[in-house]
């Protein structure tokens, strides 16, 4: 595989997973927060099998195969759930912005867990990360106290669900880093993120399910999108310009607000972007006070 081929190929799974965010919130209008992602993920599972195929389980890490798959499918219900149970679009995609901060959080683990080297940018990168989602929270006002309260009194669950899966995935990128030695065992967790949500659907109180053409045409772009965006990430890290990767993936949160505002036809506010813009600001200074 030629090395700038393999990274064109890593940045179009960045691409592909900025989507979800407006894919996921589509899907759940028309078949329900649960019903809705239990079918993406179903599908994407039956696509990771396609592309990526069946792990050998037996050569996981007993840590890695309990941690990562407990941490990616918890991760997984968090972000979907999240999504579905927002009571508009435009708090979707704020609740999407929320889940941004795993970057940050996920070198600050590295740091606290995994020995990662850091000087001092750290704090900085943090503080403006955190400051850009409150900034998108408080609306066309910026930072704004009040806005930013009544704004997460209006629907705690989808903005603790959110604030919960960025901690949940930056453990989960840091068990991945120290125990899964080589081994991605993407496709079993992803497969079990469906188990799991297809048994809350079946054993809980959910919404009918009502299938339409926009509804199905959102559900197969999304498992496209998750499943080769799994198997696009995969080849451009093993065969691709990793340092370019991770520098274009700290602006995921910016290209994912607007691919969802295009998606959700939901106009969003220059103090919005302005969030978006620190959040991604934040997580390249992490990233930078790692760097030698």
């Amino acid at each position: 595989m030629d090395r700038k081929r393999a990274t064109l190929i890593g940045l179009a799974a960045i691409v592909l997973w900025s989507t979800m965010v407006g894919l996921i919130r589509g899907v759940s209008e028309g078949l329900g927060p649960v019903g809705g992602a239990a079918m993406i993920y179903t599908l994407s599972g039956l696509l990771c099998l396609i592309t990526v195929g069946f792990p050998d389980i037996r050569r996981f890490s007993t840590r890695y195969l309990i941690a990562g798959s407990v941490l990616f499918v918890s991760y997984e219900i968090c972000l979907a759930l999240s999504l579905g149970y927002a009571s508009t679009r435009h708090q979707a995609i704020e609740v999407g912005m929320v889940n941004y901060l795993w970057p940050s959080l996920t070198i600050v683990f590295a740091i606290l867990f995994n020995g990662q080297k850091s000087n001092l940018w750290i704090i900085p990168g943090l503080l403006i990360a955190l400051l850009g989602v409150c900034w998108v929270l408080g609306g066309e006002n910026g930072l704004h106290l009040a806005e930013i309260t009544a704004n997460i009194i209006s629907n705690p669950l989808s903005y603790g669900l959110a604030f919960a899966g960025a901690f949940i995935w930056a453990a989960y990128c840091t068990v991945t880093s120290k125990y899964a030695k080589g081994q991605n065992g993407i496709t079993l967790f992803v497969l079990l993120t469906a188990l799991s949500l297809w048994m809350k659907y079946l054993f809980s109180d959910q919404p009918e399910m009502v299938f339409s053409v926009p509804v199905v045409i959102k559900l197969v772009m999304c498992g496209i999108a998750l499943g080769f965006g799994y198997a696009s990430w995969n080849i451009g890290i093993l065969h691709g310009n990793v340092s370019v990767l991770a520098t274009v993936s700290y602006f995921t949160p910016v290209l994912s607000a607007a691919l969802a505002a295009v998606l959700l036809n939901a106009p969003l506010s220059f103090a919005f972007w302005q969030g978006a813009l620190m959040v991604c600001a934040g997580s390249l200074l992490c990233w930078y006070a790692t760097r030698k």
